[in-house]
């Protein structure tokens, strides 16, 4: 395992990232998971990176997908948040669980999301105990005025379904 530096943990504390749940359409069917690890890119051409971690069941499904849904979730949907993030694909049907259609390409675009976007996996990258997805957005929708959106300080308590 990597060292870590002791004022590199305080300076993450200090962070209070937005989470967002990630989904992707696979042989099986939709697959999705609460994410943290993202970041916009590129302004011109626009470009998103996600992180999901290895043990990630969506991992699985991800390493074959071609597109992802990439959601921001408003404070009052604190509930489907935890369900993303607590359960395992492994285990439960996540998406039995709540409303959904199939967007661009078949990607899974939850209902209750008043921000998404699908994007095309441009290229992946090895980050360590996650793979980052560099996507290229296609389609998506957003409110009109920013929201309350649920980060990280709303889910610190969460027990992932998998450890990263």
């Amino acid at each position: 395992m990597a060292q870590s530096w002791d004022g590199f943990d305080g300076f993450l504390e200090l962070i209070d990232y937005p989470m967002f749940v990630v989904t992707a359409h696979g042989e099986d069917g939709p697959a999705g998971c609460l994410v943290g690890f993202t970041t916009q890119a590129s302004i011109d051409p626009p470009r998103f990176l996600v992180g999901i971690s290895k043990q990630n069941h969506t991992f699985a499904v991800s390493e074959a997908a071609t597109h992802l849904g990439v959601h921001l979730l408003a404070g009052d949907d604190l509930e489907l948040a935890r369900w993303f993030g607590g359960q395992t694909g492994d285990e439960v049907d996540k998406f039995a669980a709540c409303s959904w259609h199939a967007g661009p390409v078949g990607t899974p675009i939850l209902d209750a999301a008043p921000a998404w976007f699908v994007g095309a996996i441009l290229d992946r990258f090895d980050l360590g105990d996650h793979v980052g997805y560099l996507l290229n957005p296609v389609d998506g929708q957003a409110p009109g005025e920013p929201r309350p959106w649920i980060n990280l300080s709303d889910v610190a308590d969460l027990k992932p379904g998998h450890d990263a």
